[in-house]
């Protein structure tokens, strides 16, 4: 099979959770093991870093990879969803797994595909562990998709795991209270494996202690070893940390957004917790370059990313209650006239929480993304009237964009956000 023979292969034979949702998930962890018992189990050949949470995961994950990358390590990242190609779920050093591979990997394992029945996820995942076996990275940073205790990535025996933060997001598989969500990010965590909590948050610091306690795995939280300065923003956020391990940081993020601050210490406690425990020797003015680098090394998009100078437009996969908090904070902080604001959600999402945060004195252009959980438009629309958030309806997101750059006043600023299959459908995002 052609690699696009492959691709809609997979997304139409199997269980898929960004088109069919919570009926795409397939609990458990005796789906993958199968599969991976069937491939020898490829996630024993390498060493590997677990990354969970709601928020921040991707760019955690995209930042220790880049660090580890200024080491002359040879790094394998698995992330998903991707916003373009299928191929951005899987790189090493920055660079997308061949569509050649994907297509031969596939086409060479379809008995096994049909023996075990996987769910898209599973396929993926097994299918990531595979291809970094075979490449013999030197280390695998590995993201969650959801949660963390059932989640299919959860059977790796990781060095070091990272939990970014918690809050409100696929509470229909997860759980409605934040100790529930927490409790299952909290899976990640296991025998005598170090763990470090970026963001102290107090109503459920003690799930992840205890669980830490249970697991005998030494626990840190990211506040603990470094502390915060100073902080500025331009074209990039400099940062100014000072660190009990290491001394003062200068941290310069390609990624604006004040809400990258507490990812960014999150990584530097970890890099500090893996170094002093002999995990990973690393040096402080490599981890800096780390930071500063990650763009080009690992090309992450869609994280308050600029997709027009001026007037300035900006594109962010925040899509759930706490990620559009942190945006609109940082949207607040820089606006100096009208805020134009192009959104679009999937349907099955907590969406009160979310439209409640979202600011009445905004121009508001409804749209949808070409998914089947997408919500139509006219449907969000009515839902954002509720709440004060006129605006007018759009399908297309690129319509949507050149509509409000010939509205748009060289001081305003534009956002498009919501859901990140939206953002997937900007022309200008790649």
């Amino acid at each position: 099979m052609t690699y696009d023979e492959v691709i809609h292969f997979l997304y139409n034979s199997l269980p898929v959770f960004h088109r069919e949702g919570k009926k795409a998930y397939k609990p458990g962890l005796d789906n993958i093991r199968s599969l991976c018992d069937l491939l020898q189990n490829p996630q024993h050949s390498f060493k590997s870093l677990h990354i969970a949470g709601t928020n921040g995961k991707g760019s955690s994950s995209h930042f220790i990879a880049s660090i580890l990358q200024e080491h002359g390590f040879k790094v394998g990242l698995y992330t998903s969803p991707h916003l373009k190609s299928f191929t951005e779920r899987i790189k090493i050093n920055g660079i997308e797994v061949s569509k050649e591979w994907v297509s031969t990997f596939v086409s060479g394992n379809l008995n096994i595909l049909e023996k075990v029945s996987p769910s898209f996820f599973e396929w993926t995942v097994a299918m990531a562990f595979c291809y970094f076996k075979e490449q013999q990275v030197d280390w695998a940073i590995i993201e969650t998709g959801l949660g963390g205790r059932l989640d299919s990535t959860n059977i790796i025996k990781p060095l070091g795991c990272l939990i970014t933060n918690i809050g409100y997001d696929h509470q229909d598989i997860l759980g409605n209270t934040l100790q529930e969500i927490a409790l299952e990010k909290a899976g990640i965590i296991k025998q005598g494996v170090p763990v470090m909590i970026s963001e102290y948050q107090p109503e459920i610091a003690k799930i992840f202690s205890e669980k830490a306690v249970e697991k005998q795995a030494p626990i840190q939280f990211a506040s603990e070893e470094i502390q915060l300065m100073q902080v500025a923003e331009g074209q990039s956020l400099n940062i100014d940390f000072k660190s009990a391990h290491w001394g003062d940081f200068k941290i310069e993020s390609p990624y604006v957004g004040t809400y990258q601050i507490n990812n960014v210490r999150g990584v530097l406690a970890w890099c500090a917790q893996l170094d002093s425990m002999g995990i990973i020797h690393l040096n402080k003015e490599k981890i800096e370059w780390g930071i500063k680098n990650s763009r080009i090394n690992t090309q992450l998009k869609g994280r308050y990313e600029m997709i027009n100078d001026e007037p300035k437009i900006i594109a962010d996969t925040a899509h759930n209650e706490s990620g559009i908090r942190l945006l609109m904070e940082q949207v607040n902080n820089e606006l100096r006239g009208e805020l134009w604001i192009i959104v679009g959600m999937v349907a099955d999402k907590d969406l009160d929480l979310v439209l409640q945060i979202l600011p009445p004195k905004a121009h508001y252009i409804y749209c949808e993304s070409n998914n089947p959980r997408s919500l139509k438009a006219s449907n969000l629309a009515s839902m954002g009237q509720k709440y004060g958030l006129s605006g007018m309806m759009m399908a297309d997101v690129n319509q949507a964009i050149a509509y409000i750059k010939n509205k748009m006043r060289k001081d305003d600023l534009g956002l498009v956000t919501g859901s990140t299959y939206l953002i997937a459908e900007i022309d200008e995002i790649i």
